[in-house]
């Protein structure tokens, strides 16, 4: 058992599969929805764009959609859920493009919650892939 599956405490790849993506979408929902109701309060306290920010939590509608139904699938999908970490792995790559395209100019507290965020999805990429691989050794 990996330190990953003990994390997660799932004797098998497919329940340690569907924890990793319910998790990813409470909280791709979650920090959507922040997103979207507070875009107007963390655009200054970010000086990031509040359009970017409310069309970034917007998006995420479609994401969390996918992620939920991708978790619900019995057996559980391994296309579905590689289809998933990919494009978490995509968001990191834009999510750091970004901080680098001089697009925006955020301040600390901006690069750090863009840099954050991107470290966070990029992890549940990491476990996605994990319970994938597991899964097709299953």
């Amino acid at each position: 058992m990996s330190f990953a599956f003990a994390l997660f405490r799932a004797a098998d790849a497919p329940t340690f599969l569907r924890r990793v993506l319910v998790f990813d979408a409470v909280t791709s929902g979650a920090m959507g929805l922040l997103l979207i109701a507070a875009a107007d309060a963390l655009g200054p306290l970010l000086n990031l764009p509040v359009a970017l920010l409310r069309g970034v939590g917007l998006s995420f509608i479609p994401f969390v959609a996918l992620v939920a139904f991708a978790a619900t699938r019995n057996p559980a999908s391994r296309p579905l859920a590689l289809t998933v970490a990919i494009l978490n792995a995509v968001w990191v790559v834009l999510s750091l493009g970004l901080l680098v395209s001089g697009l925006v100019a955020p301040n600390l507290l901006g690069t750090i919650f863009i840099a954050a965020q991107a470290g966070f999805v990029g992890l549940l990429a990491q476990l996605q892939i994990v319970g994938a691989r597991h899964l097709a050794a299953a």
